[in-house]
């Protein structure tokens, strides 16, 4: 097994303290790179954040309580990296705000905005910025996605709508930023069992897909994502540049209308036998 080394490398997560934030950083931190993690909300207690760092033999992370669609949080989080960093190698832009719309009567152009400040801008708005900053952009840039543009979930307008954004703007950064040796690329992930994902669409939702037939092997774990934000940005993958690329176990190709009727089909079968 090839094992990558990151001591001496810097990354900086936004929303870094919980769900796919969290998995990479513990990632990275094994690798020995030191992680800047921000958060908005929640306890000031990290104790247990901490103490999985230590159970994962992670180097600790440092926190900073900072809104991504403040410029003034992140202007006061890029100076307080910058007293312990000359660069910031990776960026993760990870945070995202699910504004609901359950039918065309919710739908708000103020509520598009906010989504927009929370789920896209911050990709473009931390590159830019740690470029005034460090005089320097990060080697490897990465977007956290979903497959929400090409799919149908209750309630998910907004944020489908934001992501389909972030994809874009990622291509156009990758070009722009190629002459400066940076990598950009998006990630896709499927439905992942995180705790924004269950406010959206409750918790009962992995329940019902497992009723529905799928293997339970085909979901996509928070761990999962983690190692695929880390791979792509362990240098092996350099040539990847400016993609939209999909980590999902292959769920989007197997659940579908056809497996469920052909599993709904074979159950029939089995009673019949059983008669």
């Amino acid at each position: 097994m090839i094992r990558i080394d990151m001591s001496g490398k810097s990354v900086l997560i936004t929303g870094g303290t919980k769900g796919i934030g969290l998995a990479a950083a513990l990632v990275f931190g094994r690798a020995g790179a030191r992680t800047y993690l921000t958060y908005k909300w929640g306890s000031d207690d990290f104790t247990p954040l901490y103490d999985l760092f230590k159970k994962n033999n992670a180097a600790p992370p440092l926190l900073f309580q900072a809104d991504v669609a403040i410029p003034e949080d992140t202007d006061a989080l890029l100076q307080d990296v910058k007293k312990h960093e000359k660069r910031i190698d990776i960026f993760i832009s990870n945070v995202g705000v699910a504004q609901r719309a359950r039918s065309l009567r919710d739908y708000r152009k103020r509520s598009l905005y906010r989504t927009l400040d929370y789920s896209t801008w911050p990709l473009i708005e931390y590159t830019k910025k740690i470029h005034e900053v460090f005089d320097c952009y990060p080697r490897h840039i990465v977007g956290i996605s979903s497959d929400g543009p090409d799919h149908f979930y209750s309630g998910y307008d907004y944020v489908a709508a934001s992501k389909a954004l972030l994809e874009f703007f990622a291509k156009y950064l990758s070009v722009h930023l190629f002459e400066e040796g940076s990598r950009v690329n998006i990630i896709r992930f499927g439905p992942v069992n995180t705790e924004s994902f269950s406010l959206v669409f409750g918790k009962e939702f992995f329940d019902f897909l497992k009723e529905q037939g799928v293997p339970e092997e085909m979901f996509i774990t928070t761990e999962n994502c983690g190692e695929t934000v880390f791979a792509l940005c362990s240098g092996l993958l350099d040539a990847v540049n400016g993609q939209i690329i999909t980590a999902d176990k292959g769920m989007s190709f197997r659940d579908n209308m056809m497996m469920r009727y052909l599993k709904e089909k074979e159950k029939k079968k089995k009673m019949e036998r059983n008669g």
